[in-house]
């Protein structure tokens, strides 16, 4: 089905409800959603369990614990989110869960819980990509309407895609070594700040002077829309090398001096993608922009982008920071966009770690090993 003819599907006026289910990294999340697709939703519940405090004494997430916390706890947020949304199984139409990207543990006790529960209650079944269910976050929040320039900023991912309809991206720009996200949670674990890594960096960098350190700005000024954040990550490497040991200062300016070259590089990546955009779109008009992921909540970056967008002429949208980070509702409501397509999944749906969201991504760097 064409981007066309999905937006005419859209805009049907039958609300769905779908109950999803997110176990793709270290956060156990289940939650109901109720909608139409190019209308804001209701999401009725939205429970998020953190795994913060087990995988904080090893600086990143480990997936044997992550994929055991899941099966922990599932079970009881699903019955949590129904109670709070006040309905029975059987009143949910679909049961969405995360297919991919991700660790295939976690992966695995989602698909299985979401694949049981459509089968017990006889409801059609829908294998999210987690990719997918960031970039529509936006139609949940607002009813953006197709097509859109999405900037993806995350633990596993930086990538910036024109979004024409559900299942419809094209990539325009990715990252060639690391993902912002991981970029953030090295840096931290670097100047020794805590996990997870960016609201670390973020906190401290509001101490700091950010003209401190000269660091590189990968990519910046060169034609096309993709990243590299690897030689960011070494050049301050060695740079706070050379000041061991390091002061509360030293760690400030540090933490600024990073942030503010990921917010140059990323500024200067997305204008490119942006002025992309406009030509593909064939219009001097204002363009939905959304920015979507856990880096989405970096208030530094959101008000850099706004700034940009209001220069060049796009319309930002940014979800609430509790929908940039991994969450159920963004999978529920992605469920009830391909529901209202008619893009229902078999119940031998199988985890996809590796899972580009746009036609010609790259395995290596366009689909990561996370799925935050």
């Amino acid at each position: 089905m064409d981007s066309t003819n999905r937006q005419m599907t859209n805009q049907s006026s039958h609300e769905i409800t779908v109950l999803g289910l997110e176990t793709s990294c270290d956060e156990t999340a289940a939650a109901v959603v109720s909608g139409v697709p190019g209308r804001p939703g209701t999401i009725r519940a939205n429970l998020v369990l953190s795994q913060f405090d087990e995988h904080a004494p090893y600086g990143g997430v480990v997936p044997e614990i992550a994929a055991r916390a899941h099966i922990d706890h599932l079970d009881s947020l699903i019955a949590s989110a129904l109670r709070e949304a006040g309905l029975g199984l059987n009143d949910v139409d679909a049961i969405a869960a995360t297919a991919g990207p991700g660790l295939v543990g976690g992966l695995m006790v989602g698909l299985v819980t979401g694949k049981a529960l459509a089968f017990a209650a006889q409801k059609p079944f829908v294998a999210v990509n987690h990719l997918e269910a960031h970039a529509l976050t936006a139609r949940l929040v607002s009813g953006t309407q197709f097509p859109y320039l999405v900037l993806l900023v995350s633990g596993g991912h930086c990538q910036l895609l024109e979004a024409r309809g559900v299942g419809d991206y094209t990539l325009l720009g990715t990252t060639l070594d690391d993902a912002v996200g991981e970029a953030f949670d090295k840096t931290a674990k670097l100047l020794g700040l805590g996990y997870p890594g960016g609201p670390h960096v973020e906190k401290w960098a509001r101490k700091g002077n950010a003209k401190r350190f000269d660091l590189p700005r990968p990519m910046k000024g060169r034609p096309g829309a993709d990243f590299s954040f690897a030689g960011l990550k070494t050049a301050l490497r060695q740079t706070v090398t050379k000041l061991v040991p390091l002061t509360e200062t030293d760690l400030a300016d540090a933490a600024a001096s990073f942030q503010l070259a990921v917010a140059d590089a990323i500024e200067d990546r997305t204008r490119n993608a942006m002025r992309m955009m406009r030509e593909r779109a064939g219009t001097e008009g204002p363009i939905p922009f959304v920015v979507a992921g856990g880096v989405a909540a970096n208030t530094a970056l959101r008000e850099r982008l706004e700034t940009l967008a209001q220069a060049e002429g796009f319309d930002l949208t940014a979800p609430p920071m509790a929908l940039c980070t991994d969450n159920a509702a963004m999978i529920a409501w992605a469920g009830i966009e391909r529901v209202a397509i008619g893009s229902i999944d078999t119940l031998d749906a199988s985890p996809r770690p590796r899972w580009p969201l746009a036609a010609g991504g790259d395995e290596t760097h366009n689909s990561g090993l996370t799925g935050k």
